[in-house]
């Protein structure tokens, strides 16, 4: 297909790896999840995947490669990857963003149900033998506000739209979202957070961290939500200051949240989310369906294609902002 060198940064036994070399012949392809394993080959090679490496594999072996043309990150978020060799290189570098979309998007939407219908309720009354009847909410006419909209916010957007919910967002740049984004009811800049997050009656976290999201929510913005508010993050951990949110959850601040991530994962024993009746914890595994890492090879192998044929490739971040 090439004479390029394609160097993987993965466990050699990943099922996807198989698919990859059947769909590359005639690329020169070197997996490896130690360093070692690219010594020979690294001062050549075209182009970098890092299919499931650590952080610190990632940087050492792009240290080791002077020729790359392309790094591509199987990952949607990049707060751990993006190392200062990489993000002062002239290399583009893209990411997975856009593939676990829609599985974060149902996550989402089975978060706000959760609520709005207290499962939680009904699987204690259930496993208490109790039979009591109570009052659920409707969604239909319900407020979401979306932190972050971008390829995960519009996922988002159309599921929540579908069950009659009015959508809000916060985009960096929000002169970008016009009529263009028809889901979105209204569009807030970053300076108007506050205002956006008062009127939402469940609020979305899908922004990407960088050093402008660390610590986005936090005390200031939960004493701005309404105390029926449910906060769901599916972004990073560190955007939402976590002990703001412990504060807000143990007072009743805001009604509950829904979270996907965290600043430490695993999260540690003993931690105070444990034992929230009002926080729904998902072990980063939102975005887990079965043929999630088939779909992020697929996509590897169409950007692949394109790089192949001197297309413009797709997700190319820019280094600078972060995603």
């Amino acid at each position: 297909m090439s004479n390029d060198t394609l160097l993987v940064l993965a466990d050699p036994a990943e099922p996807q790896i198989e698919l990859l070399k059947k769909s590359l012949i005639g690329v020169k392809i070197i997996v490896g999840n130690a360093s070692e394993a690219f010594e020979q080959t690294a001062a050549n090679a075209s182009v970098l995947l890092n299919w499931s490496g650590s952080p610190e594999l990632f940087q050492r072996v792009f240290g080791m490669c002077r020729n790359l043309r392309w790094v591509h990150s199987r990952s949607a978020g990049l707060d751990k990857t993006l190392f200062p060799e990489l993000s002062g290189s002239s290399v583009p570098l893209t990411n997975g963003s856009g593939v676990f979309s829609a599985a974060l998007g149902e996550f989402v939407l089975g978060a706000i149900l959760y609520f709005a219908k207290d499962f939680r309720r009904m699987i204690r009354n259930q496993m208490a033998g109790k039979w009591e009847e109570f009052d659920v909410l409707p969604v239909a006419g319900q407020s979401v506000g979306i932190v972050g909209y971008g390829d995960i916010g519009r996922a988002i957007a159309a599921r929540v739209r579908s069950l009659g919910m009015t959508v809000f967002a916060v985009k960096r740049n929000a002169s970008q979202v016009s009529t263009a984004e028809p889901l979105v009811e209204r569009t807030f800049g970053p300076g108007q957070r506050a205002e956006m997050l008062s009127l939402c009656d469940y609020v979305v976290v899908s922004a990407p961290l960088t050093l402008e999201t660390r610590g986005m929510i936090g005390a200031p913005e939960f004493a701005a939500m309404k105390r029926t508010a449910v906060v769901i993050n599916v972004g990073r951990g560190p955007v939402i200051d976590e002990r703001a949110l412990i504060d807000a959850l143990s007072t009743s601040r805001i009604k509950g949240a829904a979270l996907d991530v965290f600043d430490e994962e695993p999260l540690p024993k003993g931690h105070p989310f444990y034992k929230l009746e009002n926080l729904l914890l998902s072990p980063h595994c939102a975005d887990h369906t079965p043929d999630w890492q088939d779909n992020a090879m697929k996509f590897f192998l169409e950007q692949f294609e394109r790089y192949h044929k001197g297309e413009p490739l797709l997700n190319v971040v820019d280094k600078k902002l972060g995603y």
